[in-house]
């Protein structure tokens, strides 16, 4: 049967018309495509979801804001994958906030290769600059792909040493929009050469609360991060940590005590983190790969699809709710019911206003 490129088009805008919608997260994307088999299907049945909540349904974003959307990413060349499309990377769609879309540049079949993220300090030292790019290179040689976030110091050191070999750069803002400045030509080399992704709609300008988003998806596609300088509290760290609680490898170049930027990656050698000294020490440590850590391929979805509630169900669900934020699992624990069914009463809330999602799998009442 031959792609109908009308229907395509509207199956886009209806993705993107819900993922552009602000009230609308990576969990609650995935529960109503999981429910409703379509994104046009979910946008039926907000009214009534909402209703259920006991207010009153999102504001949607507009068919022209995904008609604009669509126009900027082909304009750059670029393609959006969603998140039940079938080459959508397996690693990154484990992650329960996976993004429900992503924008790509450059070529897609990197993200079917095994991979390590590379992360570090931004005004890293020299040495450490030369060492990333001489692991990058090392890894590269052995069919790993490299992914790092364009920042300046390690990250461009990572990148610089795996173009010939297959680079993803992951960034902040928009797929058209440069950050920093002075890696543009970089940018346009990883576009070109190797693979450019962006979760942020085209245009949008990198903010603080856009690199967690990031550290996320780097961490997410990759089998293992390794971090090769960093001072404690940076967002190397914080891509380290992301790692280690999507139970993928975490693992630190040590460096000399009497540097501040090595204190982060001693301390994460202290907690545990794999002490990584050469490729060799990663590649013992991520293989024999497993096939499924590789694969395309994302028809699942976290946890069961979710089930119509009771209204006895939805006051038992909320009455465990609270402004603290709760485990998921121990409302359903706590609640005695079906996990489909707590989800559902959950989601129904958060469409109409009155629940607020936080990391981890925790609720709160908004």
């Amino acid at each position: 049967m031959r792609d109908d490129p009308v229907r395509d088009r509207a199956a886009a805008i209806a993705r993107l018309r819900l993922i552009r919608t602000p009230q609308i997260g990576p969990v609650t994307y995935r529960q109503l495509i999981a429910r409703y088999g379509d994104a046009a299907a979910a946008i039926d049945a907000l009214p009534d979801l909402a209703a259920r909540g006991g207010g009153r349904p999102p504001v949607l974003a507009d068919s022209a804001v995904a008609e604009r959307e669509l126009a900027a990413v082909a304009k750059r060349g670029a393609r959006h994958l969603f998140i039940d499309d079938a080459d959508y990377p397996f690693l990154l769609a484990e992650i329960d906030n996976a993004p429900p879309v992503l924008t790509l540049r450059g070529d897609p079949a990197l993200l079917r290769r095994p991979a390590i993220a590379m992360v570090g300090a931004r005004n890293a030292s020299a040495a450490a600059c030369r060492f990333a790019r001489q692991l990058a290179a090392e890894l590269g040689r052995e069919d790993v792909a490299i992914v790092s976030g364009l920042a300046r110091g390690v990250d461009t050191a990572a990148h610089v040493g795996s173009l010939d070999s297959g680079t993803i750069a992951v960034i902040a803002g928009g797929i058209d929009v440069v950050y920093p400045p002075e890696n543009a030509a970089l940018q346009e080399e990883v576009a070109t050469r190797g693979l450019l992704i962006a979760e942020q709609p085209p245009g949008t300008e990198p903010r603080a609360r856009h690199f967690p988003y990031r550290n996320r998806i780097i961490a997410g596609l990759a089998q293992g991060t390794v971090v090769v300088e960093a001072a404690p509290k940076s967002g190397s760290l914080i891509t380290a940590r992301l790692a280690g609680e999507m139970g993928r490898e975490v693992m630190a170049v040590p460096g000399s005590p009497l540097d501040p930027r090595a204190q982060g990656c001693n301390g994460l050698i202290r907690e545990g983190a794999t002490l990584v000294q050469s490729a060799t020490d990663i590649l013992e440590l991520i293989r024999p790969i497993d096939p499924r850590m590789v694969r395309s391929g994302s028809t699942h979805f976290a946890g069961p699809p979710p089930d119509d509630a009771s209204d006895a169900e939805r006051r038992a669900v909320a009455a465990l709710l609270g402004p603290v934020p709760v485990a998921i699992d121990e409302l359903i624990r706590q609640s005695g019911l079906a996990p489909a069914i707590v989800q559902m009463v959950l989601l129904e809330l958060e469409l109409g206003g009155r629940l607020e999602r936080h990391a981890g799998g925790r609720a709160s009442l908004a």
